[in-house]
């Protein structure tokens, strides 16, 4: 990856932090149609630099076993952090009730359609599909993976909201791991896309 690549992938990030930002803090206006609105733009951000994303290969029954049995098991994770975290950080409800609080912005339906089939999957084929990968091929694949990790967190950070950020890098260290075992997309936007509607919509954690 030369120096243009580099540059382009840093452009993506900043764009990334800014949509974030504005998602969370500022809230122009409806929030799951904005977080849409942002994850689109990310992957067409990413289609300029790396026509390939959208490969994803011949999908497999191992992958979709694999999606579906690694959703649960982060739902677990969460499950039994959120229950920790209460002893830990006496903040915990109030950061996480304003994640949640987003739902109030529009009908179950809508927030569920848009999670399985925009945000989710969104959200994979950019910081996976995209940064790890790209990170991946030039830096090798822990490197890659390590470093994308810190970037996906990173950009979280400027939501200001700290439950959200150790959520970032509990997913970002999952997926990102399942990325790099499978060398394939479609176990984690299929692991994704059922984790944000089971921990949104199904059963939320609060």
């Amino acid at each position: 990856m030369n120096n243009k690549n580099y540059k382009y992938l840093t452009f993506t990030l900043f764009s990334a932090a800014i949509l974030w930002y504005l998602m969370f803090v500022i809230k122009p206006f409806n929030f799951w149609i904005e977080m849409s609105v942002s994850i689109l733009i990310l992957i067409l951000m990413a289609f300029f630099a790396d026509r390939d994303i959208f490969h994803f290969g011949k999908i497999k029954p191992r992958h979709i076993l694999i999606g579906v049995i690694s959703a649960v098991a982060l739902y677990g994770i969460f499950y039994v952090g959120n229950i920790i975290s209460g002893y830990l950080f006496p903040f915990k409800d109030t950061q996480i009730s304003s994640v949640y609080s987003n739902k109030s912005n529009a009908n179950l339906t809508l927030i569920s359609l848009l999670l399985f089939f925009i945000i989710g999957p969104g959200e994979e084929l950019y910081w996976r599909g995209f940064i790890q990968n790209t990170l991946g091929k030039k830096l090798g694949d822990t490197k890659g993976y390590l470093i994308s990790i810190l970037l996906y967190t990173g950009v979280h950070i400027v939501t200001g909201n700290f439950m959200l950020i150790i959520a970032a890098l509990v997913c970002g260290l999952f997926w990102g791991w399942l990325y790099k075992k499978e060398k394939s997309l479609i176990p984690v936007l299929i692991s994704h896309a059922i984790w944000d509607l089971t921990i949104f919509v199904l059963f939320p954690l609060m």
